[in-house]
């Protein structure tokens, strides 16, 4: 027992080793796992939370509290001393260094383009940097600065207290004996003196200037001389000087380009209808004037006398006199400029007999200033034979005046009040050429535009609605003026382009109309007549207002479904239903020209107009569709058989005049007709063609065009035109590759049979990602390894923004408690104070 006593481990700093605590069995940590492998090496499995946290707290206070109690503070003394901190230099290498880094930064240049900085030359000890700079030298030959200056002996004598006048006399017993000058006479001596000084250097500059005017002159003259001499050497320089190309003439006109210069600001649309109006307005009180015959020069003001000691300062310019200098073909253009100044020889001539008239008209007011001219009986007598040649030419301008008043009161009037109804819209236009209408229409916009007041928008909605009556009105008169219609168009679409809403409105209502008319008629006959022209171009007018290429539009679409309804319900009993079929297919051509879309309706026309052109209705291949027949009265409508007709048929342009209900007159005009309507029928086709090429189904569509063609149209009587233009669409017909492709059943992929081969499984490994590549693998473990480290600085970042959290409301808490010591120790004088005031008083009043 006493070996094992003897035996006792000596404490730890009896050896000299530092003491190793225990640690708190409750602050130990342990990491158990799951299941324990043989052969893996575990970290971490035992913890200390609390030392890990210690460590933590003493790391921020060292670093984040330093830098946080320092962040407001800019005075941070930094040492730059080179080798201050190089332990592995001695202090005579770093003094060495230092000298040699101060010599080098003395003796470097720092501009290393200036070759004489370092250089200074002196001039009895001055720098010449500092002489070159003149600033003591005062220029003699200035008056203007000389002017109130006094010279040197003057202030001495002035302003020295008399030291020149003691120097004078103590020089003059050394002389002669004359008497010394006074003060006065020393005075006057100097002011003499300075102004025969002035006079020489006026002299000298006068004199100055007269050899320079001279020198001038001289000059001009052999300089007149000196430009003619030398002949030979102008042919030299003419014939050794190349002529300019191409490319030198195009870079001197670029130079002589004019440059970009600032403009005025564009006016917005209110500023330029607000202007279009005042301009109107004017022009309409100027007819008003001039048809109630009175003189311009009323109201005009006349001239006021300009007085002698008038400046005439108050002018304004009003043209610019500026030109641009241009070049063309190498060579300067002077064009412009000659036909500038003739005008402005003419402006001026004008302004010159401008002048003379209100100069004579001047004389004989009232205002004469007869108190500024001797002899005014004299001047009066001299003015009456003028102003009986002046007002002479205005008696025999009577007639004259007369016709003026008549033109006036003839003139359209420049603005014109909105129409409240059809009628006076009606009034103001009839009785007026296609371009008074169109100025009358255009005036009355620009008078009423919404901007312009309150009510105008409703004014102009009903306008558009009154435009489109007259357009029906127009196209119903016989026989129709369609150049007015032509005229209104752009006016309509103005206006539809300023009230969409309203515009659609007015269009549905129209369209509407006409199809109840047309379901009416059906329900009461069977069948439905084409409309009148009014009808056609309502709908070609509202696929010019309204974008027809969209999939459905509120007007675009009801106008589709109506030219749909006109070509399948309207047979054709006429050549005026043909004139109007026609007219009906060119717009439904225009409805699709850019979504081209198919229409059944207009194939099937087409194909009835081509039937009812043919004679032989044997083995055609092809069955007309309702409203065509097969046989009927009207199922050889535009068969010609006159020859001598089809020989003399020129092919022009359908004209609408068949539309409005008028009867050919003769029977050559109707065959004529016939054949434009086939040659308008053909070239439609073609069109088709051409717009429906890419369709799947072309061939079978067209194939009931090409029996027509081929076996009636192009090998028929007709004219060669029509020959030749059917033989180009058969042609175009037949280059068309085929689009479609045939109906076949899918290939499905065969069942294959059951197969007893065994299914092998892949063994996946713990820890390991499968299914990849090495290169694979390794980018999983940077994602890996990038998600653990941003997760591990979120955690710190957390942990940073705490422990200022809790430092910042340690200071507040300091704050506070130091305030409420200071208010207690604040109080407990006051109580103190207080406390001896009252015992003090108790004893005054124990007094």
């Amino acid at each position: 027992m006493g070996k094992a006593g003897a035996r006792t481990k000596a404490p730890a700093g009896a050896r000299g080793g530092r003491a190793r605590p225990n640690p708190n069995p409750f602050e130990v940590k342990v990491n158990r796992q799951k299941f324990q492998i043989l052969g893996r090496k575990t970290r971490h499995d035992v913890g200390l939370p609390g030392v890990s946290r210690a460590r933590a707290i003493q790391k921020r206070t060292q670093t984040l509290l330093k830098e946080y109690k320092e962040r407001e503070k800019s005075n941070v003394f930094t040492d730059r001393r080179f080798g201050e901190y190089n332990s592995s230099m001695s202090p005579e290498e770093k003094m060495l260094k230092r000298f040699a880094l101060e010599q080098q930064r003395q003796h470097e240049k720092k501009n290393i383009y200036n070759l004489n900085e370092d250089e200074e030359l002196t001039h009895y000890g001055q720098s010449l940097a500092d002489i070159e700079k003149h600033n003591d030298i005062v220029d003699s030959d200035s008056d203007t600065e000389e002017r109130g200056t006094l010279s040197a002996e003057l202030t001495a004598a002035h302003f020295g207290g008399g030291g020149l006048l003691h120097k004078k006399t103590a020089e003059l017993p050394g002389g002669d004996g004359k008497r010394p000058k006074s003060r006065r006479e020393l005075i006057e001596e100097l002011v003499a003196k300075s102004k025969q000084d002035k006079r020489e250097r006026r002299a000298q500059r006068e004199d100055a200037v007269e050899l320079t005017e001279k020198l001038d002159q001289d000059w001009k003259e052999i300089q007149a001389l000196l430009a003619h001499k030398t002949p030979k050497s102008e042919n030299r320089d003419k014939k050794g000087k190349p002529e300019p190309d191409a490319y030198d003439m195009v870079v001197r006109e670029l130079g002589f380009e004019m440059k970009a210069q600032p403009s005025n600001r564009m006016k917005t649309e209110e500023e330029l209808v607000r202007e279009e109006e005042e301009r109107l307005k004017n022009l309409e009180a100027d007819r008003l004037r001039r048809m109630l015959g009175k003189d311009e020069d009323e109201n005009t003001k006349k001239p006021k006398h300009v007085s002698a000691d008038d400046l005439s300062d108050g002018f304004i310019l009003d043209k610019d006199d500026r030109r641009l200098l241009s070049y063309k073909d190498g060579k300067m253009n002077m064009e412009g400029e000659q036909s500038e100044a003739a005008s402005d020889g003419e402006g001026a001539e004008e302004e010159g007999q401008d002048s003379s008239e209100e100069d004579t008209e001047d004389s004989g007011g009232a205002d004469n200033h007869s108190d500024l001219e001797p002899d005014v009986e004299s001047e009066e007598e001299s003015e009456r034979p003028k102003r009986e040649q002046r007002w002479a030419p205005g008696k025999r301008s009577a007639s004259g005046d007369l016709e003026a008043r008549e033109a006036a009161r003839t003139e359209l009037p420049y603005t014109f009040a909105a129409p409240e109804t059809y009628e006076e819209l009606k009034s103001l236009l009839s009785g007026k050429s296609v371009e008074e209408q169109f100025l009358v229409v255009e005036r009355i916009q620009k008078c009423n535009h919404p901007s312009l007041a309150v009510g105008n928008k409703a004014k102009l909605e009903k306008l558009f609605g009154f435009l489109l009556e007259y357009v029906g009105d127009v196209a119903t008169d016989n026989p129709p003026d369609l150049r007015i219609i032509d005229k209104l168009v752009v006016h309509l679409y103005n206006l539809c382009q300023m009230f969409p809403e309203s515009a659609g409105d007015a269009i549905k209502f129209v369209l509407r109309d006409a199809m109840h008319e047309m379901e009416g008629m059906i329900e009461a006959k069977g069948r439905a007549a084409f409309p009148g022209l009014d009808v056609l171009i309502y709908l070609k007018i509202a696929g010019m207002l309204f974008p027809t290429s969209d999939f459905w539009h509120p007007i675009v679409t009801p106008a589709l479904v109506c030219l749909s309804q006109l070509l399948t319900k309207c047979p054709v009993l006429s050549l005026q239903d043909a004139v109007k079929g026609l007219f009906v297919c060119c717009v439904f051509l225009d409805y699709v020209s850019l979504s081209q879309r198919f229409i059944p309706e207009l194939i099937n026309f087409l194909l009835g107009i081509l039937y009812i052109a043919t004679p032989n209705k044997q083995s055609q291949g092809y069955t007309p569709v309702h409203p065509f027949r097969a046989l009927g009265k009207n199922s050889e409508l535009l068969v010609v058989s006159d020859e001598k007709d089809m020989a003399t048929w020129q092919r022009s342009s359908l004209a609408l005049f068949w539309a409005s209900g008028l009867k050919a007159p003769t029977e050559t005009e109707a065959n004529h007709t016939r054949l434009s309507c086939l040659a308008v029928c053909l070239s439609l086709v073609k069109h088709c063609v051409l717009m429906y090429a890419t369709l799947p189904s072309f061939h079978d569509i067209t194939r009931p065009l090409k029996a027509l063609l081929t076996e009636h149209l192009a090998t028929g009587s007709h004219p060669r035109e029509l020959q030749e233009l059917s033989q180009i669409i058969l042609t175009k017909m037949e280059t068309q590759g085929r689009h479609c492709q045939p109906l076949i059943c899918e290939k499905s992929k065969p069942v294959p049979l059951k197969m007893f081969t065994p299914r092998l499984v892949k063994v996946l490994e713990f820890g390991r990602k499968q299914g990849s590549t090495k290169e694979e693998q390794e980018r999983k473990r940077l994602i890996h390894k990038h998600k653990r480290e941003f997760k591990g600085a979120v955690r710190e970042i957390r942990k940073d923004n705490q422990f200022l959290a809790r430092m910042q409301l340690s200071e507040i808490m300091e704050r506070d408690a130091e305030r409420k010591r200071k208010v207690k120790q604040l109080f407990n004088s006051l109580a103190t104070q207080e406390g001896e005031w009252k015992a003090l008083k108790r004893k005054k009043f124990k007094r």
